[in-house]
């Protein structure tokens, strides 16, 4: 069953930038991947390593294209949640979703759901969006809603990307610092003060280690995509 649920208990009022109108993206998403967007979802729903009857929730879902993607990999026994603190988002996807997937009204950093909640979570995208100062905080809530082995991802654009795709990622990079409060300080991997540390998931492997995810990963994949991922131990 599909839900559009208001969530009302959001602790922070940093929620960060917040993308409204769904068609637009959608379509902006298809036109920089080269209408290829589809099989970036879908190889990222792979790389998050669910299987059938697994849970998953992606955090900043947008219009919920990889929470579907998730929730086929799930399978009819399994599960996806889609939360995102974009009421627009959230309409959008509950009118686009498949059966077994769900959509909240929410933010990263305070996450409606109890503790040990999912076998897998992620986050693409969305990371830059936050505002600077609640991303650890989003990434501790993130570990309590995963079960004991549960994995985690984390996917943006990968900053080594050359070209006109650079130079675009350089602009959106650059305007979604400036709207999250991302001084480019602080990032794991420098790049001499560029605004491309805000996308740049390597960003966040010494706070997941700090907060206590093992296994920690980053690997480049399609559509110059860095992909991290990290496990919640036993």
């Amino acid at each position: 069953m599909n839900s559009n649920k208001q969530v009302s208990d959001i602790e922070s009022p940093a929620v960060g930038a917040l993308i409204t109108w769904p068609r637009r993206y959608t379509l902006l998403t298809d036109v920089y991947f080269l209408g290829r967007a589809g099989s970036l979802i879908r190889e990222l729903a792979a790389a998050s390593g669910i299987g059938p009857g697994e849970s998953a929730l992606d955090i900043g879902c947008g219009p919920g294209r990889l929470v579907n993607a998730l929730a086929h990999r799930a399978g009819p026994r399994g599960r996806a949640v889609g939360i995102d603190p974009s009421a627009e988002m959230i309409d959008y996807a509950s009118a686009h979703a498949a059966p077994n997937c769900s959509f909240d009204l929410g933010a990263a950093q305070s996450l409606p759901y109890p503790d040990d909640s999912f076998d897998v979570v992620t986050s693409t995208f969305a990371m830059h969006h936050i505002a600077e100062a609640e991303r650890k905080t989003a990434l501790e809530a993130m570990f309590r809603v995963l079960r004991p082995g549960g994995r985690l991802l984390l996917a943006d654009t990968h900053p080594a990307t050359a070209g006109l795709r650079g130079l675009l990622i350089r602009g959106m990079a650059r305007l979604a610092a400036h709207r999250a409060g991302d001084n480019g300080h602080g990032a794991e991997h420098e790049h001499g003060g560029d605004s491309l540390s805000a996308v740049d998931v390597r960003r966040y492997r010494s706070t997941l280690t700090d907060i206590g995810f093992t296994a920690i990963a980053f690997r480049v994949g399609p559509f110059a995509t860095g992909i991290l991922t990290a496990v919640k131990p036993d």
